[in-house]
C-alpha cells in the first residue's frame, strides 16, 4: 500500500510533466515567460533592494534578516509535509523541500534577483496554515551565477580550529527554468570547554576533584540540487535531491582525584558516522477550475554510533568500562495532494496526505573485562523497529469579511497506525482531529493584528520506543511501546506595528494546553522512560523590534531587540506536585546594535544573549544545566574586500560559562536519600568566527 501510494504520486508528476516536455520540444507549444510581478499584495509592507543598500547584502537571506521587526521562522518540524508553517514564501509559493529549508533556499537567491520583499498578514494570502507576519520574496530571472560563503573559527583553548566550513552554489534562472546545485560542509567545533568538577557526599564533603576537558569535532558535507520548470498551461514542476555524510566525535576526558581511593582517568568518546539522502518532486497545474498540486518525497538516513567510557587507574589496576553501540536506519515516504479553488466568495483548499515513517535500530551494551575484552551484556528492549502509517485530510476556507478583515478556517483529522517489532511488539491505531481558525485585521496601514486558535498533533521520536543508555552521565531509559504523539490546543494573538522612521515592532501572546505531554515517567524495576502524562500548559509573550537610531542623530545605526518570556506547568509524574517543564528556558533576551558607517564600506556592532534555564528532572536526579547565562559578542565587517564581504565576530567576550549542578539520589528522588552532588564549571573561551562571502 505504501509503495503504491507514493509510486502513484510520482507517476502523476511524471505524467503531467512528460507531455509538456514533449510538446515543448516539438515546437507546437510556445512556453510563456514568467511574468514580472508589478503590483504588491494589498496592505503589504514593501521593501525593495534600495532599502537594504547600506547593508550590502549578498543574498535574499541577508536582506530578509534586516527587515525591521520581522522574525524569520523556519519549518516547525511538523509531521509529514502538513500545511505551511515557515513564514516565508518565494514568488507566492511555500517551500516544499524538507531537506533544504527556508534559510538555505534564501541564501542561494542572489541579491540582483530580488525584485522586492512583501511583509503581509498570512491569513490574507489564502494559503492553508499561514498566519501572522509572512514574507513573500518576489524574484526575477537572471543569468548563470555562483555564490560562496567561507567560514572559519578558532578559540584559544579546548577546541580545534576549523578552516573548511561554508558552501558554494551555482544557479541559473530563466523564463521557464530555474536550477541550483550546491556543495557545502557544515562544521562543528563547539561543545568544547575545560575546568573543574567536584563530587560531594550528602554532608557536603568533597569526594572527588575532577579536571575536565571536552571537545566536539564534526564535519557534515552535503551535495544538493533543485530545479523548477514552468511548462505551458501554467504547469510548474519542481524536483530536488540531496546527499549528505556525517562525521562527528565528542570527547569528555576527566582526571579524577579521589579523597579516598585510587586516582583515575575517565576517558569518554562518542563517535558517529552516517549518511542521508532525500528525493522529492512536486507538480502543480490547472484542473477543473482550480489548481492541483501533487507532492512526493522519499528520505532516508543511516547512523552508526559508538560510545566508550573507560576508567584507567594510576596504580595499574585493570581498566574498567562499558561500550554502547547502535546502528539505526530511519526513513520517511510521503505522498500529498493539495487542490485549491474559488467558490462561494472564498478560496478553498483540500489537502490529503499519506506518510509512512520507519525506524529499525540495533542497540548493544558491552562490559570491559580485566583481560581487555568487551563482553556483550543483555540489554532488554534495546533493539527493534517502529513504523507509523498516517493518513491526513484537511479542508480549509479563506475569505475576506471586509476590506481590512480576513478569516481562514480549516478542519479535518489524521488516522495513524503505530507498530513496533521486537521483544514487546505492539500495534495501535488512532484518530486525532486537527484544524485552525485564524482572523486577520488590518487596523490601519502599518498596523496588523491576527488571532489564531489551532488544534495540532505533535511529532514522535521513534528512538524513545527502545531502551537506551548515556554512559557519559550514567543514565538509562527503558523503552516504551505505548508512546503516542502529544496533542494541543494553541491560541496566539499577534500584533505588528510600523513605527515609521523609528522602525517596526511585533508582539505575540500565546497559550498552549497540551494533552499526552511527553515526559520521563516511572516504570517497573525502578527504571524510567519517556512516556505520556495527562496534560501540561504554557503561556508566554514574545516581543521583537527593530529601532532605527537615525532620528536621534546616530545615522546608519539600528537596534534589534527580542524578548521571550514564558511560564510552564505540569504535574510531576513521580511526586504528583505541580512544577515547571524540565530544562525549559523561560526567559530569553537578545539585543544587537549594528552601525553601518555612512560613506564607507565598514560596519561594526555588538550585542548580548541571555537565557534563564530551569532545572532538569529525571526520576532519580535533579540538575541545573546552562551556558552563559549571558553571552556577549562584537563584530566588524567590510563590504568590499576585492568585491567580497568579510566579517569577523568575537563571541563570548565576557567569559560565559558552561555550568552544571546535579543532585543524584539512591533511587527515586521523592523517597530515596541523596547519593552525591556533582558541580561543574567549564570555561568556554572566546570564539573567533570569520566569514567571507561573494559571487562569481
Amino acid at each position: 500500500m505504501k509503495q503504491l501510494l507514493s509510486g502513484a504520486a510520482v507517476l502523476a508528476i511524471l505524467a503531467v510533466a512528460q507531455p509538456a516536455m514533449a510538446q515543448a520540444g516539438s515546437g507546437d507549444v510556445v512556453l510563456e515567460p514568467a511574468p514580472d510581478p508589478i503590483e504588491a499584495a494589498d496592505g503589504a509592507r514593501v521593501y525593495t533592494p534600495a532599502d537594504f543598500e547600506r547593508f550590502a547584502p549578498r543574498n535574499a537571506l541577508d536582506m530578509l534578516s534586516q527587515v525591521p521587526g520581522f522574525t524569520l521562522r523556519g519549518e516547525d518540524g511538523q509531521r509529514g509535509f502538513g500545511q505551511a508553517s515557515a513564514n516565508v514564501l518565494i514568488n507566492g509559493e511555500r517551500i516544499t523541500n524538507k531537506s533544504d529549508g527556508v534559510f538555505t533556499q534564501l541564501q542561494r537567491i542572489a541579491t540582483d534577483r530580488v525584485v522586492r520583499i512583501e511583509i503581509v498578514e498570512g491569513a490574507s494570502l489564502g494559503i492553508a496554515g499561514l498566519s501572522g507576519q509572512v514574507a513573500n520574496v518576489i524574484t526575477r530571472p537572471s543569468d548563470i551565477s555562483g555564490r560562496f560563503t567561507y567560514r572559519a573559527s578558532a578559540r584559544p583553548r579546548y577546541a580545534e580550529p576549523s578552516f573548511i566550513g561554508g558552501e558554494v552554489s551555482l544557479s541559473g534562472s530563466g523564463d521557464t527554468l530555474d536550477w541550483t546545485v550546491a556543495l557545502g560542509n557544515g562544521v562543528g567545533r563547539g561543545g568544547a570547554g575545560g575546568g573543574e568538577s567536584f563530587i560531594f557526599d550528602p554532608d557536603g564533603n568533597v569526594l572527588e576533584t575532577r579536571d575536565v576537558r571536552q571537545q566536539f569535532v564534526g564535519d557534515f558535507p552535503r551535495l544538493s540540487g533543485n530545479i523548477t520548470w514552468r511548462a505551458g498551461g501554467d504547469t510548474v514542476v519542481n524536483a530536488n535531491a540531496a546527499y549528505g555524510r556525517v562525521y562527528s566525535s565528542f570527547r569528555d576526558d576527566q582526571f579524577r582525584d579521589l579523597t579516598i581511593g585510587v586516582d583515575r582517568t575517565r576517558n569518554f568518546i562518542n563517535v558517529s558516522r552516517g549518511y542521508n539522502y532525500q528525493l522529492g518532486a512536486d507538480v502543480e497545474f490547472d484542473l477543473m477550475g482550480g489548481r492541483l498540486k501533487l507532492i512526493a518525497l522519499e528520505q532516508f538516513s543511516e547512523s552508526r554510533n559508538t560510545s566508550d567510557s573507560v576508567l584507567v587507574f594510576i596504580d595499574d589496576s585493570p581498566d574498567t568500562g562499558s561500550r554502547f553501540a547502535s546502528v539505526s536506519d530511519s526513513g520517511e515516504r510521503i505522498g500529498r495532494a493539495e487542490y485549491s479553488w474559488s467558490m462561494l466568495g472564498g478560496d478553498w483548499q483540500w489537502d490529503v496526505e499519506a506518510a509512512f515513517n520507519r525506524l529499525d535500530s540495533t542497540r548493544q551494551l558491552f562490559g570491559l573485562e580485566p583481560s581487555g575484552e568487551l563482553i556483550e551484556i543483555a540489554f532488554p528492549n534495546g533493539s527493534g523497529g517502529v513504523t507509523e502509517d498516517r493518513y491526513e485530510s484537511i479542508l480549509t476556507q479563506s475569505r475576506s469579511l471586509a476590506d481590512n478583515l480576513s478569516l481562514q478556517i480549516g478542519g479535518g483529522g489524521e488516522y495513524s497506525t503505530i507498530s513496533q517489532t521486537g521483544e514487546t511488539g505492539l500495534t495501535r491505531s488512532f484518530f486525532r482531529p486537527k484544524g485552525s481558525v485564524n482572523l486577520a485585521w488590518q487596523v490601519e496601514e502599518g498596523f496588523d493584528i491576527s488571532l489564531e486558535l489551532a488544534r495540532r498533533v505533535g511529532q514522535l521520536s521513534f528512538g524513545d520506543f527502545l531502551a537506551s543508555v548515556s554512559l557519559n552521565q550514567d543514565q538509562q531509559n527503558a523503552g516504551n511501546v505505548e508512546l503516542v504523539p502529544q496533542q494541543s490546543w494553541e491560541l496566539e494573538l499577534q500584533a505588528a506595528k510600523s513605527l515609521g522612521e523609528w522602525g517596526s515592532t511585533e508582539i505575540e501572546f500565546y497559550i498552549r494546553e497540551i494533552e499526552d505531554f511527553i515526559e520521563l515517567i516511572p516504570v517497573e524495576g525502578g527504571l524510567e522512560t519517556r512516556g505520556n502524562i495527562d496534560s501540561a500548559s504554557v503561556w508566554g509573550i514574545r516581543w521583537n523590534s527593530t529601532f532605527q537610531l537615525e532620528p536621534i542623530g546616530f545615522n546608519g545605526a539600528q537596534l534589534d531587540l527580542t524578548l521571550d518570556f514564558d511560564r510552564t506547568s505540569l504535574v510531576d509524574p513521580l511526586t504528583g506536585e505541580e512544577r515547571r517543564w524540565s530544562g525549559n528556558r523561560n526567559h530569553e533576551i537578545e539585543a544587537t546594535l549594528r552601525h553601518d558607517i555612512p560613506g564607507s564600506n565598514f560596519a561594526w556592532g555588538m550585542g548580548f544573549e541571555y537565557n534563564n534555564a530551569l532545572p532538569n528532572y529525571r526520576l532519580g536526579e535533579v540538575s541545573l544545566n546552562y551556558e552563559g547565562p549571558t553571552y556577549t559578542f562584537a563584530f566588524i565587517e567590510h563590504k568590499d574586500v576585492f568585491g567580497m564581504t568579510a566579517n569577523l565576530t568575537v563571541f563570548n567576550l565576557t567569559d560565559g560559562r558552561a555550568v552544571q549542578d546535579r543532585l543524584v539520589f539512591d533511587g527515586y528522588r521523592d523517597r530515596s536519600p541523596l547519593l552525591f552532588r556533582e558541580t561543574q564549571d567549564l570555561s568556554v573561551q572566546p570564539i573567533f568566527n570569520f566569514r567571507l562571502s561573494g559571487e562569481f
